[in-house]
């Protein structure tokens, strides 16, 4: 037998990039992080606003004019790409930490969960097989049984899925209803007005009929209105209800859906990626009543969570739902394997390589514990109240409604559509605010979803002050 030849090294060679795993990884990851928090302070405080001014051909400009050459012949080394490009990207960033950045669900992660994503990404587990992750497998399972009891209480057999957020869970909600009635003819999908564009999108993916959308006036679905359409319905139905509205944050009648759909014997999907958190709010949870009726739930927390992107949730009554999600590949998950007490993770999913988002999740729970999550939650509710207060006696500005969770819209008193629409423009180009628009009950709104509990009453105040400065400065004259 001959030994194989050694590698061939040459003394020009340069030394190989250090990795972040093993026994020397966390050595050569500190002084990286060192730049890398530099670069986010020195980036930051180049940017006095919640995004950068100039709009999007100055920024794109000043990002290119920092990247470039992005493939050099040689590289700068991991020091000067570190404190060029993450420079770059925090002057230039849409900050959600910013209190003045509040136009989407795009909340701003706690540190404490940033850190341990960076764990995550150090290790890099992937959550497809055990012998790839066999902690983070094991922290997985422990999380979204905890969260499946939250969720489901009083069900023996409750579970909980992983997914990348509310878009991706709804997808899971409404192939596994599809599955489950598979025998008996399409399944029918019954959307509100109100709901998440995702739905719709996810009927069209999996092949299932057009939906039928039910009214939803008021911003929340009209249980009349479902109750006649389940009515002429005659073969499987899942009815989507919504908890916390993508447009004003409003809470379909959960209740009294659900006592419909068990009239008519139509599943229940409670979409609550933005407003599902509040059931860890002692104060707040009365919201959800009804909640724990549904068959399915999204639940979404890098929105009212405080976690990086990506946090979603899917939870179902029993885990045997989950059943059409099995799937075997010899590499994987191994029939052998699985039968000597390997743990089979391919079913926990409808992807393969997963990162362990697990983790950040768990860190989160374990730090805040069920106080701290329902301070943060109450903090960012009474501001959103706050700013509604501060609207209603605005002599310049109209409100449109009281927020039911942290949404309030509101407009210029005297203003057109049209002088919504530049107004907000204006805001962004001129870097001083983030705010969302959304057409409701005929007319075009500014959108300001609160999701950083640090938001000031002071902070509030400053943001009104820039609408009205941009108002009264606009060659409209609004």
């Amino acid at each position: 037998m001959t030994t194989p030849p050694p590698l061939a090294t040459t003394p020009t060679q340069p030394p190989l990039p250090p990795l972040s795993g093993g026994a020397t990884g966390p050595t050569a990851l500190h002084p990286l992080l060192d730049t890398v928090l530099t670069a986010l302070t020195t980036g930051t405080a180049t940017r006095p606003g919640p995004l950068p001014a100039g709009g999007p051909e100055h920024t794109a400009a000043q990002l290119r004019a920092a990247a470039h050459p992005l493939l050099p012949t040689t590289g700068t080394g991991p020091h000067q790409a570190l404190r060029t490009l993450v420079h770059a990207l925090a002057a230039g960033a849409a900050d959600p930490a910013h209190p003045h950045c509040a136009a989407h669900l795009h909340c701003p992660p706690l540190a404490v969960a940033a850190a341990a994503d960076l764990a995550a990404s150090a290790l890099n587990p992937s959550m497809d097989s055990w012998d790839q992750a066999p902690a983070a497998s094991a922290l997985e399972e422990t999380l979204t049984r905890t969260l499946a009891a939250e969720l489901y209480p009083d069900t023996p057999h409750p579970d909980t899925l992983i997914t990348t957020g509310g878009t991706e869970s709804n997808q899971l909600a409404l192939l596994l209803a599809r599955e489950k009635h598979a025998h008996h003819g399409p399944l029918q999908l019954v959307v509100g007005a109100n709901a998440h564009h995702s739905l719709t999108r996810a009927a069209w993916l999996l092949g299932l009929p057009e939906p039928i959308v039910v009214p939803a006036p008021n911003g929340t679905l009209d249980p009349a209105a479902l109750d006649e359409a389940l009515t002429h319905l005659h073969h499987p139905t899942l009815v989507t209800a919504t908890a916390g509205t993508t447009d004003t944050g409003e809470i379909d009648p959960l209740p009294d859906i659900a006592d419909l759909c068990e009239r008519h014997h139509a599943d229940l999907h409670i979409d609550a990626a933005y407003g599902g958190t509040v059931l860890f709010s002692p104060t707040h949870r009365h919201l959800l009543t009804g909640l724990q009726r549904a068959h399915t739930i999204t639940l979404d927390l890098h929105k009212l969570g405080w976690q990086p992107v990506a946090a979603g949730l899917l939870a179902v009554r029993d885990t045997t739902t989950l059943a059409p999600l099995t799937h075997q590949a010899d590499y994987l998950n191994a029939d052998d394997d699985t039968q000597a007490g390997i743990p089979d993770l391919l079913g926990r999913s409808l992807r393969t390589t997963r990162r362990a988002d697990a983790l950040k999740i768990a860190v989160t729970l374990k730090s805040l514990g069920r106080d701290g999550l329902a301070d943060l939650i109450d903090r960012t509710l009474a501001a959103a109240r706050h700013l509604a207060d501060l609207v209603d006696i605005h002599p310049d500005l109209d409100l449109y409604d009281r927020p039911t969770l942290s949404t309030v819209l509101f407009r210029p008193t005297g203003a057109t559509d049209h002088d919504v629409a530049h107004l907000r423009r204006r805001l962004l180009t001129e870097g001083r605010a983030v705010l969302g628009r959304t057409h409701t009950s005929g007319r075009l709104w500014f959108k300001a979803t609160l999701l950083n509990p640090h938001t000031t009453p002071t902070d509030l105040q400053a943001l009104l002050d820039h609408i009205t400065h941009v108002t009264h400065t606009s060659p409209s004259g609004v």
